[in-house]
C-alpha cells in the first residue's frame, strides 16, 4: 500500500543534527512554520540494504513546473492527493531528474565535504542563513504526538516528516511503501539568491521502471546500476506556436543510437499523461523526427512535462519546461 499521509512541509530551518553512523542514521532538520509549530524532518543517509550508500542528485538551479505550484502554497503541512499536475514529486513520471546523473555517497566520512551529511549541511545551512528562505520537505507525516516530546529537538508535540526519498520500485522488504506521485525530496527557495535548489535521494536497490498504479517494480527492470543508455531523446518542443489557440504543437525526437529504431507503438505523454502516438516508421541513426501532437495532448504555456515511452510502455526519456521557457511565442524550447 502507498504511504499513509503524503504531502509537503513548508517552513523555516531553525536547527540541524547529524546522527552518528548507526544502523539507520538520519540527518535531522528542525523546521518551524509561520504559526510557530515545530516539525522534525528525518532524512535517511544510509540504506538498510546493500549497497548501503544512498544515491543523490542536487539541482543547484531547479526549474520545473512544480516550483510554481510550491510558490502558491502556504506554510506548514499540506497533504497532496496523488496524481499529476500538482506539487507532487514522482522521480519517474514528473521528469524531475535524470536518474543516470545520481551518484552514491557514504553517510559520514572523516574529513570535509566528502559525505552525504556534509552535502546536506551545505545546502540546509544556506537556507538557515537566509531569513527569507523556505524549505519544502516532501514525504510522509507523523504526529502530532501531543504527549511526546521530539526525541531530537525536544519540542512538544512530537511532529514531523520522514520517507524523504524515492518511494516506489522498492525491494520486497519495503514493497508495502510503494506508490506513484508520492516521492520524497527537499526543495529550497533561496530568496536572497533568487533561486531554487532541489535535493533528490534514492536507494540503489530501487527500480526505475514501476507500475503506473501500484508503484511496484516491474519484473526484471532496471535499478540505477544497470539503467540503459537512452536510444532516443526529446530534443525540442514548440509549445507556444504563433497564432490563436488551438495551435499545432510539435515535439522533436532524435535517434542518438547507432541503430535504427522502429517507432511502432511508441508514444508521448504530456504532463497529465494524455497520449500521442508516434508515426509507425523506423528512425535511422542520427536522424530526427518532428511529431505533430494530436487532439487532447497539451503542452501548456504555464509549464509542462513530456515523456517518451517505447512499445512496451517503458519510459525512454523525459523532459520538463517552465512557464518562462514557454513564454516566447513561436520559439522552440530546446532540451
Amino acid at each position: 500500500m502507498p504511504l499513509r499521509s503524503y504531502g509537503v512541509l513548508s517552513g523555516r530551518v531553525t536547527q540541524t543534527h547529524r546522527e552518528p553512523a548507526t544502523d539507520t542514521p538520519h540527518y535531522q532538520i528542525e523546521v518551524v512554520d509561520d504559526a510557530g509549530t515545530a516539525y522534525r524532518v528525518a532524512v535517511n543517509v544510509l540504506s538498510q540494504e546493500s549497497p548501503s550508500e544512498l544515491l543523490y542528485l542536487v539541482v543547484d538551479d531547479f526549474r520545473h513546473p512544480v516550483v510554481a505550484a510550491l510558490g502558491e502554497g502556504g506554510s506548514g503541512w499540506t497533504p497532496l492527493p496523488r496524481g499529476p499536475g500538482g506539487a507532487n514529486l514522482d522521480y519517474i513520471r514528473a521528469n524531475l531528474l535524470d536518474p543516470t546523473a545520481m551518484r552514491p555517497l557514504p553517510p559520514e566520512v572523516v574529513g570535509p565535504d566528502n559525505d552525504l551529511a556534509d552535502l546536506l549541511d551545505h545546502y540546509i545551512h544556506l537556507s538557515r542563513n537566509d531569513s527569507e528562505s523556505r524549505i519544502f520537505a516532501f514525504g510522509e507525516r507523523w504526529g502530532p504526538e501531543d504527549a511526546t516530546r521530539d526525541k531530537i529537538f525536544g519540542f512538544l508535540p512530537g511532529n514531523g516528516v520522514h520517507d524523504v526519498h524515492m518511494n516506489q520500485g522498492n525491494s520486497a522488504a519495503f514493497r508495502r511503501d510503494d506508490g506513484v506521485w508520492q516521492d520524497g525530496g527537499v526543495v529550497l527557495h533561496l530568496a536572497a539568491e533568487g533561486r531554487w535548489v532541489a535535493i533528490f535521494l534514492a536507494f540503489q536497490s530501487q527500480a526505475w521502471h514501476t507500475d503506473d498504479l501500484t508503484g511496484h517494480a516491474l519484473a526484471g527492470k532496471h535499478t540505477h546500476v544497470d539503467l540503459p543508455t537512452e536510444p532516443a531523446r526529446i530534443v525540442g518542443a514548440l509549445v507556444n506556436p504563433i497564432g490563436p489557440a488551438p495551435e499545432t504543437e510539435t515535439v522533436t525526437l532524435i535517434n542518438a543510437s547507432p541503430d535504427p529504431i522502429d517507432l511502432t507503438g511508441w508514444k508521448l505523454l504530456d504532463r497529465m499523461k494524455t497520449q500521442c502516438q508516434l508515426p509507425n516508421e523506423p528512425l535511422d541513426p542520427g536522424r530526427t523526427v518532428l511529431v505533430h501532437t494530436t487532439d487532447g495532448f497539451q503542452l501548456g504555456n504555464n509549464g509542462g512535462a513530456i515523456t517518451l515511452l517505447d512499445a512496451n510502455g517503458l519510459k525512454v526519456h523525459g523532459v520538463s519546461y517552465t512557464r518562462e521557457q514557454a513564454d516566447r511565442e513561436g520559439w522552440t524550447v530546446v532540451f
